[in-house]
């Protein structure tokens, strides 16, 4: 494995007096595909926010080797986008223009775009398949279809590392299996660094390389999904009872357990 990214150690927060991490560690490598699990409440969505320095958590992190209070915000949006649990837009505003916002690290002064601005645009709105879209608000699409250009704009930072909180929001099946299927493909060619918060627990173990499960702000479970997903640790964690299905030469599956 390559050396990490992403490197935080001791992450503590709390909003108020009510702690929400608790003495965290985590790494996240290129390559890497490292899915948060957890139920309500864990702290998955403040982990992300604290890593990308929205929340004053106490701790280290470090990113690419540089402690995260010496970047500057734009440099860092250089190197990691964020896609959080509920993106907004300006009334009226285009597909095309949200795409474009994703270059907005690189403009020059006055916001003016270059050939490469442009070129990034392109060649994600191909990958994405959102070219019938872009001149669509971004008010008149589907769910489904916004959570696609969010994912867009964020790629259109040619990121080091994707952090994304539930990007399966709004996509159905089948959009939420292409989306896993195209974060591996983008890890293995671009070195991208992907974490990714997600609910949907089998799902993240079959697209990732591992599963970090928090419970009530602890790291309780770190590893391979065929290490992590062991159904007397979820059933306790998740307040269910649960049983796993294995099957030769795929992830496991956790399902309820009926007690039939």
């Amino acid at each position: 494995m390559m050396p990490p990214l992403l490197q935080a150690s001791d992450l503590t927060f709390a909003y108020g007096d009510l702690p929400v991490l608790r003495g965290i560690n985590i790494s996240l490598a290129p390559r890497e595909v490292v899915a948060l699990v957890g139920p309500n409440g864990a702290g998955k969505s403040t982990l992300i926010k604290a890593l990308l320095g929205q929340l004053p958590a106490a701790g280290s992190i470090i990113w690419n080797g540089r402690p995260a209070q010496q970047w500057k915000r734009r440099e860092l949006a250089r190197w990691v986008a964020y896609l959080p649990q509920n993106p907004g837009f300006e009334p009226g505003e285009r597909v095309g223009e949200m795409l474009r916002l994703g270059r907005a690290p690189y403009w020059g002064l006055f916001g003016l775009e270059s050939e490469r601005d442009a070129a990034a645009v392109r060649e994600v709105t191909t990958l994405l398949g959102l070219e019938h879209l872009l001149h669509r608000p971004m008010d008149e699409i589907s769910g489904g279809q916004r959570q696609r250009v969010f994912l867009g704009r964020c790629l259109a930072q040619e990121p080091r590392a994707l952090l994304l909180d539930e990007p399966n929001t709004f996509l159905d099946l089948k959009h939420q299996v292409e989306l896993c299927r195209l974060l591996r493909r983008l890890a293995a060619e671009r070195s991208l660094a992907v974490l990714m918060a997600s609910h949907d627990l089998n799902l993240a173990a079959a697209f990732a390389d591992r599963l970090v499960l928090l419970d009530n702000g602890v790291v309780v479970a770190d590893g391979p999904p065929t290490e992590v997903l062991q159904p007397d640790l979820f059933s306790r964690v998740f307040g269910v009872p649960l049983r796993r299905i294995d099957s030769p030469g795929r992830a496991p599956i956790i399902i309820a357990d009926s007690g039939g």
